[in-house]
């Protein structure tokens, strides 16, 4: 998979990627799309030197917050990431053939004001795309973020399940010290929905 030629990454910076879908695909903000894409997640998240901490996905794209120990790492965890989440897609999809355009964006965050920012767009996209949510976005990482400005209990089916992509390890540097803009209004107690069924 090939990639522009990016900023050399500077060590113990986070980093916010953005994937867009090829044109002409489905939606990814489906309950089967977004069950392939968190084992996708959930099998490439730690790997090479490569964490995946945050993610949203929206229609055509998916944010990620990334952090990697240097530019090898991440050029591989990236290109691993991507290419679980092509051939699931794939695979669910019945089709062939490219999944994402060729580059994926990248931009590193060097202060903590940035990273909270990143957090905040990440987290929240969904609001921002004007998609119809509650209080977290069912379609992102947020209920697994324990920095909320307010407190969100998680209940129902959360208590007796595992989700599939275990909550962040604990992070040093920025991200360790930031807090994304909660949402606005009192919200009640989150539930979550069951479990996608394994991927094969």
């Amino acid at each position: 998979m090939s990639h522009k030629k990016k900023a050399e990454l500077v060590k113990g910076c986070p980093l916010h990627v953005t994937m867009r879908l090829r044109e002409g695909l489905p939606s990814l903000r489906r309950k089967d799309t977004y069950a392939v894409l968190r084992e996708a997640f959930a099998r490439a998240k730690d790997r090479f030197g490569f964490r995946l901490v945050h993610y949203s996905v929206m229609g055509n794209h998916v944010h990620a917050i990334v952090e990697a120990d240097d530019q090898r790492a991440l050029t591989r965890g990236m290109t691993g990431l991507l290419v679980r989440m092509a051939r699931a897609l794939n695979k669910l999809w019945s089709r062939r053939g490219r999944v994402f355009d060729d580059h994926y964006h990248q931009r590193q965050i060097e202060t903590p004001r940035a990273v909270r920012h990143a957090l905040a767009h990440v987290l929240n996209n969904a609001r921002r795309h004007r998609y119809a949510i509650d209080v977290l976005d069912d379609f992102a990482s947020g209920p697994w973020f324990d920095g909320w400005a307010i407190h969100i209990e998680i209940v129902g089916k959360a208590a007796h399940w595992r989700p599939p992509v275990t909550p962040p390890p604990p992070v040093s540097g920025p991200l360790a010290r930031a807090r994304p803009a909660h949402p606005k209004k009192p919200t009640p107690p989150v539930t979550l929905p069951p479990p996608p069924k394994s991927v094969p």
